[in-house]
């Protein structure tokens, strides 16, 4: 999909033209803000940025064994969370 405010229609005959195309003419009618809402396009954003975080500890899964491959995934998902729990700012109420 198109991330431009001047999106222009693609030619039907292209591949994804269709659901391209839908989601200009609901941008247009709903305005953007709520598309990405109503789209679940935050989200998707959102995942896409933590799975890039997860690529960055390690491309591939070092353990042989099953087992000790899902340890592996377990401590990388584990650190992940510490390190945005760590990031993320703690919001206090004044006045």
């Amino acid at each position: 999909m198109q991330r431009q405010s001047n999106g222009k229609p693609w030619q039907e005959n292209t591949a994804g033209a269709q659901a391209h195309n839908e989601a200009l003419r609901a941008t247009k009618q709903l305005g953007r803000t709520i598309w990405k809402k109503w789209s679940g396009y935050h989200r998707r954003s959102l995942e896409e940025t933590k799975m890039c975080c997860l690529k960055l500890l390690g491309e591939r899964v070092m353990s042989r064994d099953f087992d000790r491959q899902v340890a592996e995934l377990q401590i990388r998902a584990a650190l992940l969370n510490r390190f945005t729990q760590l990031g993320a700012p703690e919001t206090v109420r004044v006045g």
